[in-house]
């Protein structure tokens, strides 16, 4: 399911302001009660929670996310190094090394974000919740959120989205991999290197070629062999 579009707002803040909010550990008390919303009608304030509150799973899941881009991305750019610099008897428990500090990382880091996106829910998703919408309109999105229809959406879009994505995936992915073979040869000729072959090839020495280094999930340390 995608994330609505006030949990994706709530994702841009956390990755504009999380860096100082972070520093500090939390929201300083007066800016928190600066940003408190205007008072409005019990009921029209109780929906607006509840639309908040709603929206909870996917605040979390745009916190981990927002935690776990870096070090995706760092897992990535290590693989090339640990295929080059590191001897093969040893790779695969280096790689192990690289992936548990990464999910330690993640564990330590989530919870504080996740505890950002929640104070900030309150201080700015439920003053722009009762700001921009009426009673009446709370009322129906709260109610279809809650609906038994709603939750059979959230149950079965996933899984039709991904037969869709492994269906485009097989129809273009030689497409795609023409393509990006060709934009990687004219990468190269610009940086004056030599293409290296996709999927890595032991000939070629280390840092003479031009490899796109995919980023790596926080799972399983990578299978593949030298």
């Amino acid at each position: 399911m995608k994330l609505p579009s006030l949990a994706t707002a709530l994702a841009l803040l956390l990755t504009v302001g999380a860096g100082s909010a972070l520093a500090q550990g939390a929201v300083a008390p007066a800016t928190a009660a600066s940003a408190a919303p205007a008072a409005g009608s019990p009921v029209k304030r109780d929906l607006a929670r509840r639309w908040v509150a709603l929206q909870q799973d996917s605040l979390d899941a745009a916190a981990r996310s927002i935690v776990e881009a870096p070090a995706r991305q760092l897992l990535g750019a290590a693989d090339p190094v640990l295929r080059s610099k590191v001897p093969a008897d040893k790779r695969d428990a280096v790689a192990k090394q690289l992936q548990d500090e990464a999910r330690k990382y993640a564990d330590e880091l989530t919870p504080v974000v996740r505890k950002r996106a929640q104070e900030l829910a309150q201080s700015q998703m439920l003053a722009a919740v009762e700001e921009k919408y009426t009673e009446d309109e709370l009322r129906q999105i709260v109610g279809f959120y809650e609906s038994p229809v709603f939750k059979k959406l959230q149950q079965t879009q996933p899984p039709i989205e991904q037969a869709l994505g492994q269906k485009l995936l097989a129809g273009i992915q030689p497409t795609v991999e023409t393509k990006a073979k060709a934009l990687q040869a004219t990468m190269a000729k610009i940086l004056g290197v030599s293409p290296a072959p996709v999927g890595g090839g032991a000939s070629a020495p280390a840092g003479s070629g031009l490899k796109p280094s995919a980023p790596k999930k926080l799972g399983a340390p990578s299978a593949d062999k030298p």
